[in-house]
């Protein structure tokens, strides 16, 4: 490999793990080793579980094993990449790579050819396109690149698709291979447990006819998957079944059913009340709605703050939960009555100080929770101290999270997944909350609150496939057409600068900036670079930036938080993180990594998240990257402005009317099918349980 090839490696490399080679621009997980035992499904816990400590804990830099650079050294790749070989591969990464050199692809980053490279480098004529272990590490590779995109197995003709993409002869037998070897798992879901709508793909195997014992065999779809995802999936839907089927257990004081019913006649709204009524009967329900329907989880929260349970909402941003939290506010004032845990003598008043503390530790992020910064504690057995978890910005969910999230809570406890299903989807592998909608295992509460004001009446049109022109008196929509790109660029800053603050009379910096993607002559990168020259001027002296520039810091897949740069710093760049104050400092080894410049972002980094005024850019060059999900994304982040920048023409009214997400293929929609229809049958026996939970 030659000084070239290596600085492109590298290079590309650096590119992924930054987020300019995908809209998948934050994945900093690893590959499995590829010959891993099949596992066992986990039952269902009937005792203590570990909880897991969630997606976002990453561990620190792995030491550089001995050997590993004059490995990498041989093989013509950058000694800088060399870290990262070491937290993909472990301890054994040198002799692993001596003796398989296509092990370089568990590396993000790299692609086959730089691994065939590699390879030829390190074995010279021993090394071939037919290799088995090139074969094997191409299936692992083309599974992870899948989770990229959101899935969490493939179909075998999908595989066999890809790996002749890349010139392996027999690509069907090396799939059979690579399943032998373990490094992939093989599932039979049966297509009859599938819900209405949820049918084989063309590439399902149905079969049929009689068995060697007699009995007639089910159609099932054949998937192959990696084990990590695959027990994820399976262990959310162990997780979500326990959930239901544990309804009613709660022990809370105020948990009588006629204190619900109290609560629900006292909400604000009919859907408020909906939701309630449904919480009070099911240990798993499902939530629907936009923007203005967050409310609806916030009186929930309220009311069984009042009912005296122990109870947590978490949002997917900082945003996100501190909006959250203004409506439990508004929630709780509106109530007459405190609950068990407020009582106060005549004449007593609330402390705000309390009252603050409380409501820090009832709404939270996510990830704050899972990682022990928010929320309550978690008991000896790794369960939180909770009956009933919240979960708002659902779609956002991949199926890691989520199991996460599920194993975690108590027995007894209720969950509610609430959110908007017109948002892109979740960063990670996985559809949870489409999933779990699409089984039929738990009742569903759409609300009946609509987005208020011109934006929300022409976001709810995009939901349904319509794109109108609606009625904007206070500008609070406007459309700016451009013929290219560079018009685009120019009418951004433009409008970023000048009209929108001078206009709407919203500052600078709270005017966001989204646009399709990171490359292209009008994406984050170009439209950052004009911005920056235009609102903040400076040589970048700290790794690129300056202080007082606005960013998006990113530490993990799929969690992004604006902040502004403080400093440069010996340990790395210090920044303070938007809306809530928090500093923190980025290893300047990870700078490249985990933060870019904040003026523009793409919609899936803008989710979670909204703002008093919005651009969108849609340029020309873009136009395959619409679909109805990113433009009703984009459109909906604006409070009370949006400009359009429309270089898309006709682009965008069709993606609108006929362009969705591609479907994502996962295993939860049927896993959870099974399972309720095995807790029904349960309860239809004689000897089953009385225990309810299914849907409605």
């Amino acid at each position: 490999m030659t000084d070239d090839k290596a600085a492109e490696l590298l290079a590309a490399v650096r590119a992924v793990e930054s987020g300019e080679r995908s809209a998948a621009s934050f994945f900093t997980d690893t590959a499995q080793p590829p010959a891993a035992p099949r596992p066992q499904r986990p039952a269902t816990p009937a005792g203590p579980r570990t909880a897991s400590p969630g997606p976002d804990r990453r561990p620190g830099p792995a030491a550089v094993p001995d050997g590993l650079r004059e490995v990498l050294a041989a093989g013509g790749a950058p000694e800088a990449l060399a870290p990262r070989v070491a937290e993909s591969l472990g301890e054994q990464a040198g002799p692993l790579l001596r003796e398989d050199p296509w092990q370089l692809l568990s590396v993000p980053g790299v692609r086959p050819e730089q691994a065939d490279g590699f390879a030829r480098a390190l074995l010279g004529d021993d090394s071939g396109p037919g290799d088995e272990r090139r074969a094997q590490a191409l299936v692992v590779w083309l599974l992870e690149r899948a989770a990229l995109k959101g899935h969490t197995a493939l179909e075998p003709a999908a595989l066999s698709k890809g790996l002749s993409q890349y010139a392996v002869p027999e690509p069907d037998e090396a799939v059979r291979t690579a399943v032998d070897a373990g490094a992939v798992l093989v599932f039979e879901d049966a297509l009859d447990a599938m819900p209405a709508g949820g049918g084989p793909s063309p590439g399902a195997a149905a079969q049929s006819g009689e068995g060697d014992d007699g009995a007639e065999e089910r159609p099932v779809r054949l998937l192959l998957g990696l084990d990590r995802y695959a027990l994820a999936e399976e262990s959310l839907a162990d997780g979500l079944a326990r959930v239901i089927n544990g309804a009613g257990q709660g022990t809370a004081p105020g948990e009588a059913p006629d204190a619900w019913e109290s609560a629900a006649a006292s909400a604000s709204s009919p859907s408020a009340a909906e939701l309630i009524r449904a919480v009070a009967g099911h240990g798993l329900v499902a939530h629907t709605g936009g923007e203005a329907a967050r409310a609806e989880p916030a009186a929930l929260l309220a009311a069984a703050e009042r009912l005296g349970l122990r109870a947590c909402a978490a949002a997917h941003t900082a945003g996100g939960r501190d909006r959250l939290a203004a409506l439990l506010a508004d929630a709780a004032g509106s109530e007459g009555v405190p609950g068990p845990s407020e009582q106060k003598e005549p004449g007593e008043r609330a402390d705000p100080r309390e009252q603050g503390e409380r409501d820090r530790q009832a709404v939270v992020t996510v990830a704050g929770l899972l990682d022990g910064r928010e929320g309550p504690a978690r008991d000896a057995e790794g369960a939180w101290a909770l009956d009933l978890l919240i979960v708002c910005d659902a779609p956002q969910l991949d199926a890691e999270t989520a199991a996460a999230l599920v194993e975690s809570l108590p027995d007894g406890a209720r969950l509610v997944l609430s959110g908007d299903p017109g948002v892109l989807g979740a960063a990670g592998p996985g559809q949870v909350f489409a999933d779990v909608i699409a089984s039929g295992a738990c009742p569903r509460v759409a609300s009946r609150t609509p987005d208020p004001g011109p934006i929300g009446e022409l976001v709810s049109g995009i939901g349904i496939g319509e794109l109108g022109q609606v009625d904007a008196p206070g500008k609070e929509v406007v459309v700016v057409p451009v013929r290219d790109a560079g018009e685009a660029v120019h009418r951004t800053v433009q409008l970023v600068a000048d009209s929108v603050p001078r206009a709407i009379g919203v500052p600078v910096e709270e005017t966001q900036v989204i646009t399709t993607g990171h490359g292209g002559a009008a994406g984050t990168r170009a439209l950052n670079a004009a911005l920056k020259e235009r609102l903040r001027p400076g040589p970048g002296r700290f790794d690129g930036f300056d202080p007082g520039d606005r960013v998006v810091h990113s530490p993990s897949r799929g969690r992004t938080t604006p902040a502004v740069v403080v400093s440069g710093e010996e340990e790395g760049l210090r920044l303070e993180h938007s809306g809530t104050g928090e500093q923190v400092v980025v290893a300047r080894d990870r700078v490249a990594d985990e933060v870019r410049h904040g003026w523009a972002i793409t919609a899936h980094q803008a989710v979670g998240m909204r703002w008093p005024a919005v651009v969108a850019v849609l340029p020309g060059d873009a136009t395959e990257a619409l679909d109805r999900e990113w433009v009703y994304t984009a459109f909906g982040r604006g409070e009370r402005h949006l400009s359009v920048v429309q270089g898309a023409e006709d682009a965008l009214p069709r993606a609108v009317a006929s362009v969705t997400a591609p479907p994502r293929t996962t295993r939860l929609r049927v896993l959870l099918t099974q399972s309720a229809r095995a807790a029904e049958a349960a309860t239809a026996s004689p000897a089953g349980s009385a225990a309810g939970g299914g849907p409605e």
